[in-house]
């Protein structure tokens, strides 16, 4: 598969999930504007069918903002 083709079938992906979750991508969205800072803790809770929870959070420190930036450098 060529990198178009690629792009092609991940912005279909994309397309489905954003139909399927709206308000997921406004979150992100709402995220990036108030921008992430050294401090903030992301909270994460995956609850499955039978209604077991597993839950942790991450403190963002001064070195996961610089790996981000890292990475947003490397796409277009």
């Amino acid at each position: 598969m060529n990198n178009i083709e690629a792009i092609m079938k991940l912005k279909k992906a994309w397309d489905t999930f954003r139909g399927n979750h709206p308000k997921f991508p406004m979150f992100l969205s709402a995220v990036k504007k108030a921008g992430i800072k050294e401090g903030t803790i992301i909270d994460i809770c995956i609850t499955d069918p039978s209604g077991t929870k597993m839950e942790t959070n991450i403190k963002v420190t001064e070195s996961d903002l610089e790996l981000y930036e890292s990475l947003k450098s490397m796409t277009p």
